[in-house]
């Protein structure tokens, strides 16, 4: 019987089924006798799913009229972009003069028209989308699965979490029902709907691949994505993720692809992150997170035993900005976040959501790992500063190239008082960095104005103490600072020349 299977296998699969296809009709291969035994392998019929939900998806068409303004064209993605950027995560709509490319840019065009998906959550006419989806448009038309067209509002969107809510005149409309994504586990089948190249209310199905996922787009730190073997592609956009249920669990988004084409590696936002935000839009027309203020890594494998852990977990705080919530509830560059709200952060990429998640002003617990003990501190959120996305930590003005004053290519000077007390420092703390001289110390982005506080483990308070603490290094040597300036207090690590 065995090899009876094995050769019903491998003629399957030479015929061109799927593994799990294959295998199923290997099961049912003829015993001796003629008789076929009952299939063992059941595959998932989503007939049924796929009609009760079908009608709440919808088409959206957005159309923009076009603007001779140049921040405008940047911010709708009128330019290419760089044929040199890698393409890690693109998203769905062709560029200008592309529109049958896949995994391009989405923005459309000025004087465009870009096609995404959506579904409807309320029966008075709330839809939900992607905000790349209908950024920049002047018109945005929604189809319902009768043909019927509906002219929408934007109530708002929200680029962080890549949310748009729509609104359209209609009674009794269908509705998809939300689902919980936090109970999703790596191999559980799940479904999109949408219109991929134009082609409404495709279905395709694959399993769950992974959750929390980080994405490769800085702006988008706050949203702990879903992975799925779901074939997505250009104009799934906005579309409902389902589980065998019916229920929503997430709103199909990204791609990851060297091609622009899917490759089997698909992003979906948690419809819990998607529902906070349809919340906030609702109330008020725009999203608030709450922000500790610190700039985060991976812990270093390397420095385990340093930080006095047993293993590489936690998001190490590389800086802290100066006032921020952290800073005044004691965070410190070089702890280890190992804790939130009592919830474990395995990562670096695990804390932005959990704190996004929180309104400014919340309270909450923060466990870190210092000088090989744990220390439990509360801090008050503050509300993320959307301008202040993506600064650098310390830095400044460049300084001309000349010969290195020390190993480090640093010039410094003593802190008098005045200057301690407005970089709210205290006496014996930090010298005063008054030129750059050495390219690396540039390229680090160390700046006249910078106050080094610590060098390697050595704390600096005096030029004496400055110098002992370099005086050993050479080129070849790598260098790490705890740096302070106007803004904030990190390391700034580099390799001497």
């Amino acid at each position: 019987m065995k090899t009876l299977h094995c050769r019903a296998l491998l003629l399957a699969l030479a015929l061109g089924a799927s593994p799990l296809v294959a295998y199923a009709q290997a099961r049912e291969a003829p015993a001796p006798g003629g008789t076929l035994p009952t299939p063992v392998v059941n595959l998932p019929d989503f007939t049924r799913l796929v009609e009760a939900v079908g009608p709440a998806v919808v088409n959206i068409e957005a159309s923009s009229e076009g603007s001779g303004d140049p921040e405008q064209a940047a911010r709708r993605g009128a330019e290419p972009m760089p044929e040199d950027m890698p393409e890690f995560f693109r998203r769905f709509f062709g560029q200008p003069g592309m529109p049958g490319q896949p995994g391009m840019p989405d923005r459309m065009p000025r004087g465009g028209t870009s096609q995404g998906s959506g579904f409807i959550i309320s029966s008075d006419g709330y839809v939900l989308t992607n905000h790349h989806v209908v950024s920049g448009a002047d018109r945005i038309v929604v189809r319902l699965s009768d043909r019927n067209e509906l002219e929408a509002e934007l109530v708002g969107s929200d680029p962080l979490s890549d949310v748009a809510l729509l609104k359209v005149d209609g009674k009794n409309l269908p509705v998809l029902k939300t689902g919980d994504s936090r109970n999703l586990k790596a191999g559980q089948w799940v479904l999109a709907i949408g219109s991929p190249f134009g082609f409404e209310h495709s279905v395709t199905a694959g399993i769950v691949s992974g959750v929390g996922r980080r994405s490769l787009d800085p702006s988008q730190q706050y949203v702990p994505f879903i992975q799925t073997d779901v074939a997505i592609n250009r104009g799934n956009s906005g579309g409902p993720l389902l589980n065998t249920r019916g229920e929503v669990v997430g709103i199909n988004s990204q791609i990851f692809s060297n091609s622009g084409g899917y490759m089997g590696v698909s992003f979906a936002i948690p419809i819990e992150v998607a529902m906070n935000a349809v919340r906030q839009l609702r109330e008020t027309g725009t999203v608030t997170r709450g922000q500790l203020g610190v700039r985060i890594q991976d812990v270093d494998r390397g420095r385990l035993a340093e930080l006095g852990l047993d293993r590489p977990v936690g998001a190490f705080v590389d800086s802290v900005e100066n006032g921020s919530a952290a800073d005044k509830a004691g965070i410190r560059p070089g702890d280890v976040i190992t804790r939130f709200n009592g919830r474990e952060v395995l990562r670096s990429a695990s804390l932005p959501p959990m704190v996004g998640a929180l309104p400014p002003g919340s309270r909450a617990t923060v466990t870190v790992m210092r000088e090989g003990k744990t220390r439990e501190l509360v801090v008050t959120l503050s509300a993320l500063d959307m301008a202040a996305m993506g600064s650098p930590g310390p830095s400044g003005r460049p300084a001309a190239p000349e010969a290195a004053a020390n190993p480090l290519g640093l010039e410094v000077e003593a802190l008098d008082a005045a200057a301690r007390s407005a970089m709210g420092l205290g006496a014996g703390e930090g010298v005063l960095v008054s030129r750059v001289t050495g390219l690396a110390a540039r390229q680090a982005g160390l700046a006249p104005g910078d106050v080094v506080l610590r060098v390697g483990q050595d704390e600096v308070g005096s030029v004496a103490e400055f110098k002992a603490a370099t005086e050993d290094l050479g080129p070849g040597d790598e260098v790490r600072l705890l740096v302070r300036n106007t803004r904030s207090t990190g390391f700034v690590s580099f390799v001497l020349r």
